[in-house]
């Protein structure tokens, strides 16, 4: 049996954790839209059409923010084909999915839907074809009160309150020759500084996102964060990171140790975001929005009909290793928490999604949906500083891989503290020490975990095999606390302080 120990106290906290890193992603894309938000004719459809099964679902994930509507879609979305009576909507070709796209759900249906969800907006721009004027005007419509056009617009839509809302991407992928209205770096950054100076005029409580690479492999990663950056530092207030990581090869143990990558990736962004920062002799820091994360393969290169309405498109459907990596994605996050304080699951509902719908019918739980539910619950208030002590091994592309891989959070109350841990071994237990050094009080409370399953085993509308189930719980020995670990498993070990 292997081994690995850790060590924590209390008072050694790393970073407070922004809930808003348990975010999601909705786009017009498939059927994230139509068919998971927005079904009328499905029986449990409420006043509004949208799915109270999904809603319940994305509850359960405890869901901060969504960002909305895309993506490679907002590239060439006029916001204003989505307001106003519905009848009066156009119908328009979507030139980034190569669909139809109805505007039946748009901008103030996606604020309402939030509201019910317990969720907030995080609103993307179109800056692909059009510019800073349609973003201050879409700022004005959605956050002022009253007495200007575009607030007015809102209230005769049926909106008398404004919807404020707080945070704004500027644009999507920009540096992809993929996306409609690809700039240069020099472009890009010249137009978000300006379209964020003029957002924030007409609302000064905004925060705004600024686009990185869309991928850490584009030939001009770190010199686009530079360049656009160095434009557009004083008006912007995060700089966004995309990351899909998939096994393609069918490499399993090379699979588990993709997200080391991540981990690379965001220590580089945030360097360049301090190179920046000092260049400029700046106070001001500017952090990080993982605004679209998830693993991605199964669906890659499918074919669809051209200009047909919420196709099936990008509905992977995930199995137990994806589950694995998305928990060991969002380790990865947790351990960043002092500079990453934004990410975004992409995406939520359908399309590469931890919750799935059949139109008319039902709607259930894929396997990365636990892992996020998880860490979205019981990750919030504190990382620790803790350092693992453990082996490691070698895979195809990566090397030193640690065994395990673990973070710890403390709730802000200080009453309850939470272990996540990964043990990548493909067939070995791992005995896991933890030493408690200053949690007098404490308890175990649940060790949850999710093992013994096929690396290939998934869920389906009519069973979902693939679930986390309650382990022995541990015990607290003094202050130190053993855990065997499962061979390719996913753990959540809680305490708590003993009232």
């Amino acid at each position: 049996m292997k081994n690995a120990k850790m060590t924590l106290v209390s008072e050694f906290k790393a970073a407070k954790v922004d809930k808003r890193l348990f975010g999601s992603f909705i786009e017009h894309l498939g059927r994230a839209v139509y068919g998971g938000l927005y079904e009328p004719d499905h029986p449990l459809a409420d006043s509004d059409g949208f799915r109270t099964d999904v809603i319940e679902e994305v509850k359960k994930l405890n869901v901060p923010i969504v960002r909305y509507p895309g993506g490679n879609f907002v590239s060439g979305y006029n916001w204003e084909d989505g307001v106003g009576p519905v009848e009066n909507r156009p119908k328009k070709l979507d030139l980034a999915w190569q669909v139809t796209e109805p505007n039946l759900f748009g901008t103030n249906e996606f604020a309402k839907w939030c509201k019910k969800a317990n969720s907030e907006c995080m609103l993307a721009v179109n800056l692909g074809t059009r510019g800073a004027d349609e973003a201050r005007n879409l700022v004005e419509y959605c956050n002022h009160p009253k007495g200007s056009y575009y607030s007015d617009l809102r209230r005769s839509h049926g909106y008398e309150q404004p919807h404020n809302i707080k945070l704004w991407c500027l644009g999507n992928e920009m540096d992809g020759d993929w996306q409609i209205g690809h700039k240069t770096a020099y472009e890009y950054g010249r137009l978000a500084a300006e379209a964020s100076k003029l957002m924030k005029w007409v609302d000064p409580t905004i925060e705004t996102v600024l686009c990185g690479s869309a991928i850490y492999t584009m030939p001009t990663f770190g010199e686009w964060e530079a360049t656009a950056l160095d434009l557009a530092y004083d008006t912007v207030d995060y700089i966004d990171v995309h990351a899909y990581f998939g096994n393609a090869e069918n490499d399993l143990k090379n699979f588990l140790a993709k997200p080391l990558l991540l981990d690379d990736y965001l220590n580089a962004v945030i360097s360049v975001c301090d190179y920046i920062k000092g260049k400029k002799h700046s106070k001001k820091q500017i952090n990080v929005a993982l605004d679209e994360w998830n693993v991605w393969y199964h669906t890659n290169g499918e074919q669809i009909e051209k200009w047909c309405t919420a196709p099936h498109q990008l509905e992977d459907v995930y199995n137990f290793e994806d589950a694995l990596v998305v928990g060991l994605i969002l380790i990865t996050l947790l351990k960043h928490a002092d500079r990453v304080k934004i990410g975004c699951l992409a995406q939520l509902v359908n399309v590469i999604a931890p919750i799935m719908t059949e139109n008319g019918g039902k709607c259930w739980e894929q396997t990365i949906f636990y892992p996020f539910m998880h860490v979205s619950n019981y990750g919030r208030g504190y990382t620790l500083d803790c350092k693992v002590s453990c082996g490691k091994h070698d895979t195809k592309e990566y090397t030193d891989v640690p065994d395990v891989d673990s973070v710890a959070t403390l709730s802000e109350d200080g009453e309850s503290l939470t272990i996540f841990a990964v043990n990548r071994d493909l067939s070995e237990d791992l005995l896991f020490d933890i030493s408690l050094l200053d949690f007098e009080g404490f308890a175990p409370a649940e060790h949850i975990e999710m093992c013994g399953y096929d690396a290939k085993a998934v869920n389906t509308a009519s069973e979902c095999a693939v679930k986390p189930k309650l382990a022995e719980k541990p015990v607290l020995d003094g202050k130190n606390l053993q855990i065997k670990l499962k061979p390719l498993s996913w753990n959540t070990i809680r305490l708590a302080k003993i009232k």
